[in-house]
């Protein structure tokens, strides 16, 4: 099964750059027809790589969430689902033309790590291994996505305004609403990741909380989306400065995910 998972995992990486070059096309040639190709091309990419990541956890005999490689690769699963997600209920494949190429930077990542399946540490036998991954998995596309959408909407104004923008690129005010619904939905699951992660921790180390480097930073994270939230709901921020914060809060999600595990590492640095 293992190698199964190697060659569908190598097929998902060649889609996932197919997808991507024909939503640059879609947006170059402004066919309707490239965009509905790359969109069909990303849910097979999408099927596929939920197959490998099956692939993997039966050949491992485990969830395939515990290492850099698995996690990775989950990751850009969980940033294609939520990416496809809103293109699908939005009609906004201009979308993809942006969130492809962030899910290839990451599914090529995992590539460059060690697919090497190894066995589980006491800590990680947990009923709560699977809860906590995924819901971090979640979370994070979320998140991603929302950075996204505030790239997009930080160029809305520099992009010349003709019909095809404003066929396939929502207003500005909807634009902001579609980013939040996404940091909505990664702070959902943000929260319940740092919950899940609280009683695992408690369960395998005797402690809620032990202030490790991810740790730390999944809550600096959550702080920084909470305050996003926040000055949205009681102030009615939005627009441009809104659009800034999202940005920042994704780069504080590749700092907790990437960052911590190069230079701070601690009980997490298994994954």
């Amino acid at each position: 099964m293992l190698q199964v998972e190697n060659i569908l995992f190598n097929i998902v990486l060649f889609i996932y750059f197919a997808s991507t070059i024909l939503y640059f096309a879609f947006i170059a040639g402004k066919k309707e027809g490239v965009a509905k190709t790359a969109i069909t091309v990303q849910i097979v990419g999408f099927v596929l790589h939920t197959a490998a990541l099956i692939c993997r956890g039966i050949g491992a005999g485990r969830l395939p969430l515990t290492n850099q490689y698995e996690f990775a690769t989950s990751f850009a699963w969980g940033l294609c689902l939520v990416s496809l997600i809103f293109i699908l209920k939005f009609k906004f494949p201009v979308l993809g033309a942006f969130a492809s190429p962030v899910t290839l930077l990451v599914i090529g990542y995992a590539a460059m790590q060690s697919k090497e399946v190894r066995e589980l540490m006491p800590a990680l036998r947990s009923t709560w291994l699977g809860f906590h991954v995924s819901t971090a998995i979640i979370a994070y596309g979320g998140f991603g996505v929302a950075a996204v959408l505030a790239i997009i909407f930080l160029l809305r104004d520099k992009m010349q305004s003709q019909g095809f923008l404003d066929t396939h690129i929502p207003n500005k005010e909807k634009l902001d609403i579609i980013q939040y619904r996404s940091v909505s939905l990664g702070i959902l699951f943000l929260t319940l990741t740092i919950v899940t992660g609280a009683i695992w921790a408690e369960q395998a180390w005797g402690s809620y909380w032990s202030w490790d480097p991810k740790e730390t930073w999944s809550l600096i994270t959550w702080i920084i989306y909470a305050i996003y939230l926040h000055l949205r709901i009681r102030r009615g921020w939005q627009g441009k400065a809104a659009a800034i914060f999202a940005i920042i809060g994704f780069i504080c999600v590749l700092f907790t995910y990437v960052g911590v595990n190069t230079f701070l590492p601690g009980i997490h640095s298994y994954a």
